[in-house]
């Protein structure tokens, strides 16, 4: 991405067009405190390339299921802080990551089980046997997500 004018910066709009973002997302952004862009003379936004590094950061980061807040105590905060958010991140990542290990070793089976209906399969059962029997560890239910929830009001 070239930078508009000599200054190696970039106005918002460029800024939001290279990452397929609105340029609301990245105003909300600032007003949370997640982007610091410089202002040019009339006072427009200029990004420069450690700004291009932190939204790519956060979307990167929200891609991976972090929150604002998480994100912000990553980039910003002290070496305790960050360090306690990124164990609790990569451990959420690991339950995610064994609970679609889970499902894609299902959704196999399912393809290949000779069974009119795929749910009375021993094998394909035994994908899920153990939410039925109640063994299961808590399960991250696809429509809320798992790890820890932000609270109300969070930037998440």
């Amino acid at each position: 991405m070239k930078s508009s004018g000599s200054s190696g910066t970039w106005s918002v709009g460029e800024v939001a067009e290279r990452f397929g973002l609105e340029t609301h997302v990245l105003r909300y952004w600032e007003d949370v405190g997640l982007l610091r862009p410089g202002r040019d003379g009339a006072g427009r936004r200029r990004y420069d390339a450690a700004d291009l590094v932190r939204v790519g950061v956060v979307l990167r980061s929200k891609a991976a299921g972090m929150t604002l807040d998480q994100v912000k105590v990553m980039l910003d905060a002290g070496a305790a802080d960050r360090h306690r958010v990124l164990v609790d991140h990569v451990a959420d990542l690991d339950r995610r990551m064994d609970d679609m290990a889970h499902s894609r070793a299902m959704a196999l089976h399912a393809l290949s089980c000779r069974s009119h209906d795929v749910a009375t399969c021993p094998r394909f059962r035994a994908h899920v046997q153990d939410l039925l029997d109640g063994t299961a560890r808590r399960f991250a239910h696809a429509d809320t997500g798992s790890g820890p929830r932000p609270a109300p009001g969070s930037l998440s």
